[in-house]
């Protein structure tokens, strides 16, 4: 099959996306599929043999006054697409989705022509530009992680306030991905609990959403034999996404011993971050240790090895990557019971503990319960790599996905012969 993976931005460091578009691709191709990945700027690092098409964006979200006009050639932000980012992004707008799809329609009868893709997977952008492609003879299927509306209502039960009302509704193309979600061929999401949300906000009813497991890589997460323990607790996520729960966690921190230590892994903590203002609330400094920079993937799985148990406090997962990286390298994990982590951690209390969301009592109590028994904290570990092993591989999703599309497609040649 030949498949071209969307990704508008593609960077394995901006988030679970970039994982899923990296190892799905990989997949593909030792599964034999032709794959192509499309991506929008910070790019992706993938295996050699992959084709690799960037689609060029001037990067202005974000970006200061003066600092956006900074760049070799900033006559190349008059052009209409980045002009028109540039101005929206000063209203607060994140414009790169609906970019990105647009520049991809302008270059797809080039692209359709030279390798005539079976099948496009468009990796959570669904941008109006996915319609055009699909008007134009090549059906188009999309992942939805998780719907954006969850990460807006976290930042409203943070602020309330009609100002983060507005800047949030501003921020986050809703609206353009409920319409066109419900127009593309097909649409497949991470778990259970993103099926019923994608219910819930887009109107597409769960028989109609396929659920494949992301996977893990189990010969990159491991434990490390030997290792020295230098911390109790471990998080791994962005702080200042209101819904991965770090106020949570730092209040239940405060509820255990004073030796018991926490280290933060990650690297955008800076002096006026949530983290920051937090530490300072709670008088944590001497407990809580920050990871300043970005790491790389071996840093990460030494970071987990070097940890007691993974704490994952987050509201909501469409899946949970640092749940599932933390239990491939044999660590117990103590989640939240929300979103896809009952998925992900099971439910029997064999790979980790499930506490309420936003309990920090609750927190502290199942945290202390493990770390109370080393013996059973590393039963849990064992368990916890056995689960990731048997339920969560990225072959078996790659595979998945395959007879998704397979299906998708003769569904369309049906309707062609039909019409």
């Amino acid at each position: 099959m030949r498949i071209a993976l969307l990704t508008y931005r593609g960077n394995m460091y901006c988030g679970g996306q970039g994982i899923y578009a990296a190892h799905l691709a990989r997949e593909w191709h030792r599964a034999g599929h032709e794959v192509h990945v499309i991506a929008g700027p910070p790019l992706p690092a993938l295996d050699p043999e992959i084709p690799l098409h960037v689609i060029e964006n001037e990067n202005v979200f974000g970006v200061q006054h003066p600092d956006w006009a900074d760049r070799p050639d900033p006559l190349r932000l008059l052009a209409p697409l980045n002009l028109w980012e540039l101005g929206v992004s000063r209203f607060g707008v994140f414009p790169e989705m609906q970019t990105f799809g647009l520049r991809l329609l302008m270059k797809w009868k080039e692209l359709q022509e030279r390798h005539r893709f079976d099948i496009v997977f468009d990796n959570q952008c669904l941008s109006w530009g996915l319609l055009g492609i699909q008007a134009a003879g090549t059906p188009v299927v999309s992942v939805i992680h998780h719907p954006l509306h969850i990460d807006r209502e976290a930042d409203y039960a943070i602020d309330p306030s009609l100002r983060m009302k507005v800047k949030r509704t501003l921020y986050f193309p809703l609206l353009m991905q409920q319409i066109v979600a419900r127009r593309l061929a097909k649409i497949v999401t991470v778990s259970e609990s993103s099926r019923g949300e994608i219910e819930r906000y887009f109107r597409i009813p769960e028989k109609q959403v396929a659920v494949v497991h992301n996977g893990t890589c189990l010969e990159t997460f491991r434990p490390i034999p030997d290792k020295k323990v230098e911390t109790d607790l471990l998080f791994v996520g962005r702080t200042d996404d209101r819904k991965k729960g770090i106020g949570t966690l730092l209040e239940a921190l405060t509820q255990l011993p004073h030796p018991v230590k926490l280290k933060i892994v990650d690297g955008r903590i800076g002096p006026r971050s949530l983290v920051t203002r937090l530490l300072r609330r709670y008088d944590l400094g001497d407990r809580v240790k920050i990871q300043p920079r970005m790491l790389t993937i071996p840093e990460l799985v030494e970071e987990y090895s070097t940890a007691r148990v993974a704490v994952v406090p987050s509201f909501f997962e469409g899946f949970g990557f640092p749940a599932s990286e933390a239990m491939a390298c044999g660590l117990p994990v103590v989640a939240n019971a929300a979103g896809a982590l009952p998925e992900v951690v099971g439910t029997d209390g064999e790979a980790g503990r499930l506490v309420a969301p936003r309990d920090a009592r609750g927190l502290a109590d199942a945290i202390g319960e493990i770390l109370a028994d080393p013996a059973r904290a590393a039963r849990m570990g064992r368990a916890a790599r056995e689960r990731v092993a048997r339920l969560f591989r990225w072959d078996d999703a790659a595979a998945r996905l395959v007879d998704t599309f397979e299906d998708t497609l003769r569904a369309a040649h049906g309707r062609s012969r039909a019409a």
